[in-house]
């Protein structure tokens, strides 16, 4: 049975009991802020569709604006206690996706973490698992780190692309600590470079990443800050970027952004290939000033839909209990749906 998103009415106060339409047999929510333009609610629908299931997933933000502004003037979710006690309290909760700024706050109030949400020090997504004492444990995992692997290794031309090789890492937040994991991991790399306006975020990074790794012989963070130290540096053959699609403005920004534009290299004939970059920042648009910056330098780009695609279908896997991925033809809903989203969204790459 097909259902519509509900978004919590923008005229309210988050103070009213978080329920779900009494014609759902399961809910699972959004938890964060902007949720505007969010393509998970309608990839979920998709999945849900597909399988018969009479569920839906909620966006849990109030916004001042409409859905022509980006971002929205003002957004607000929930506090965590309200909210983790409403989905307690809900017997059609089925799962959620937990996005900003809740990634990292969100995890010590949960029941238990797996290994990935752990290690990449950041939780996107929360799913139920049964007890032996017939309770239910509320675990919070990090599906973006399924979603940036499959996104990169789908889409380059060989893995063995990314073994033994520096990577990039653009960002702060928990895109970039998802990263991080991904790249030791599952791609081999041999160090990885971080870039960020915000030198604190890095230096917090660097300081949890010590604290889980005390004995590690995994690739060593470097924080790069100079643009003349990147230009000396080996190249990375890879790069995931996480941050929005906002023109530099502050020193610090600027900076940043030459200290990408000094790995990313001059700008190169279309034969050349200098590696891949993942940009996983896809909306309000899909294609962002560093997707057009790396492609003009020779880097093959890699929409962060792709991303997208691939951690909620690991989310659906989780909620639904169903090899989502083996069921027919449900993968190809899900990217016609999110490639017909992302089409109607513009400037893209074809009339920059």
């Amino acid at each position: 049975m097909a259902t519509t998103p509900h978004l919590v009415n923008d005229t309210q106060p988050l103070e009213e009991p978080i329920t779900c339409p009494a014609d759902l047999d399961g809910v699972a929510y959004l938890y964060g802020h902007p949720l505007l333009n969010s393509l998970s609610p309608p990839l979920h629908q998709t999945v849900y569709n597909s399988l018969g299931l009479n569920w839906t997933q909620i966006p849990l933000s109030s916004v001042n604006g409409t859905s022509t502004t980006y971002p929205p003037a003002y957004t607000r979710s929930p506090p965590i206690e309200k909210y983790l006690a409403a989905i307690k309290a809900n017997p059609k909760f089925v799962g959620s996706s937990v996005t900003m700024p809740w990634k990292v706050a969100i995890m010590p109030h949960l029941d238990s973490l797996t290994e990935d949400a752990r290690q990449a020090g950041a939780c996107n997504t929360i799913f139920l698992r049964d007890e032996q004492d017939g309770s239910r444990s509320y675990v919070g995992t990090n599906t973006d780190c399924i979603g940036i692997r499959e996104a990169l290794l789908q889409n380059c031309p060989s893995p063995e692309l990314f073994q033994n090789k520096p990577a990039l890492i653009v960002g702060g937040g928990g895109t970039a600590r998802s990263a991080i994991y991904v790249l030791r991991k599952w791609l081999g790399a041999s160090k990885i470079y971080i870039v960020n306006r915000d030198q604190s975020e890095v230096d917090a990074i660097l300081k949890e990443d010590k604290e889980r790794n005390l004995t590690s012989t995994t690739a060593p963070l470097i924080s790069v800050t100079d643009p003349a130290v990147a230009a000396s540096l080996e190249a990375p053959a890879v790069i995931v970027s996480g941050i929005p699609n906002y023109p530099p403005k502050t020193p610090t920004e600027i900076n940043a952004r030459q200290v990408l534009q000094a790995f990313l290299g001059e700008p190169s004939p279309s034969a050349t290939f200098k590696g891949v970059i993942l940009e996983m920042c896809y909306h309000p648009v899909p294609w962002t000033e560093i997707s057009q910056l790396a492609s003009t330098a020779g880097w093959k780009v890699i929409l962060g839909s792709e991303a997208l695609i691939w951690q909620g279908l690991e989310q659906a896997r989780l909620w639904t209990g169903k090899d989502v991925v083996a069921v027919p033809g449900l993968v190809e809903k899900v990217k016609e749906m999110v490639s017909k989203s992302l089409a109607e969204r513009t400037p893209s790459k074809s009339n920059l």
